[in-house]
């Protein structure tokens, strides 16, 4: 363990698939542990932790992401992730927390509050997707990286480093992201788990286990919503999805919403797919708002 802040203590939690790589912001209980999505890593939330003091904040990459271990094989289903996130709670002592699933993460989060209840003290979903929603608009080069009818041209592509780039830089222009901002989400957080940098190796292993299972994980999903389990649970819910999102849209955000009890829903405005780095504040205020409610 080495302190990167003067408040921020980086760790390496052992888990049986490999090293996940931690950052542990002190503060007061319960910890917010904020959970990354796809194809990015703990930095999407480099705006958002510091807002969120006094209380105490967790971020970490999942394996095969960011400055985690890269397994020879990378497991992505919510299964596997619920006990990448089981392990780093147990690795730092935390017995309950709030979980802040972004995208992809979003389903993990939901289904371990499902699996475990009393470790849950708030579930916040920031831009997310859960099932087959009526208006889930997937982004095309998800579709395409998922579609098994077109495994071998997206194997091709992937593989190629100048289709890689124009693949990344069609998607990023689709959210309206800018690609050369050297302090975006697309620099900082996404180009590495494609290309490498310093720090990490890329993630093309675990990018491509997460799309070759994104269908099947739909389905799995439509099922826990189908036996009520959603309905049934009583950890307080916030939903909140940034209204600019040309993909997962807050119409869908409202759609999830309807598979909950008493859900709170939040539209961010003036904030896209990630909200907590277009408006870092407001999604502070929010998760921080219903804590104390």
């Amino acid at each position: 363990m080495s302190k990167i802040d003067t408040d921020v203590n980086e760790h390496y939690v052992d888990h049986a698939g490999g090293s996940l790589y931690v950052l542990d912001y002190a503060g007061e209980e319960p910890a917010i542990v904020l959970m990354h999505g796809f194809p990015d890593d703990h930095r999407i939330y480099d705006k958002l932790a510091p807002l969120l003091s006094p209380r105490r904040v967790v971020t970490f990459d999942w394996l095969g992401y960011g400055r985690s271990d890269r397994p020879d094989k990378v497991a992505s289903s919510s299964d596997d992730h619920g006990s990448e996130l089981k392990a780093v709670l147990d690795g730092l002592g935390i017995t309950r927390a709030v979980l802040v699933g972004h995208d992809a993460s979003g389903p993990d989060a939901i289904a371990f509050a499902v699996a475990h209840p009393e470790r849950v003290a708030h579930l916040v979903l920031l831009n997310t997707m859960f099932g087959h929603q009526p208006s889930l608009k997937l982004p095309e080069m998800i579709r395409l990286l998922a579609d098994p009818a077109f495994t071998a041209l997206a194997d091709a592509m992937v593989n190629d480093d100048a289709q890689r780039l124009w693949l990344l830089q069609h998607t990023a222009a689709q959210w309206h992201m800018d690609a050369l901002d050297p302090e975006g989400i697309a620099v900082q957080s996404i180009l590495p788990q494609f290309f490498g940098d310093a720090d990490q190796p890329d993630a093309i292993v675990a990018i491509r286990a997460w799309t070759a299972d994104l269908f099947d994980a739909l389905n799995r999903q439509d099922a826990l919503s189908e036996s009520g389990a959603l309905r049934r649970l009583e950890v307080p819910v916030s939903i909140i999805f940034g209204e600019k999102d040309r993909y997962l849209t807050p119409t869908l955000g409202a759609e999830i919403a309807g598979l909950f009890g008493h859900p709170s829903v939040h539209v961010v405005q003036d904030a896209a797919h990630w909200p907590q780095h277009d408006q870092p504040e407001v999604v502070a205020e929010l998760v921080k708002r219903r804590e104390l409610a």
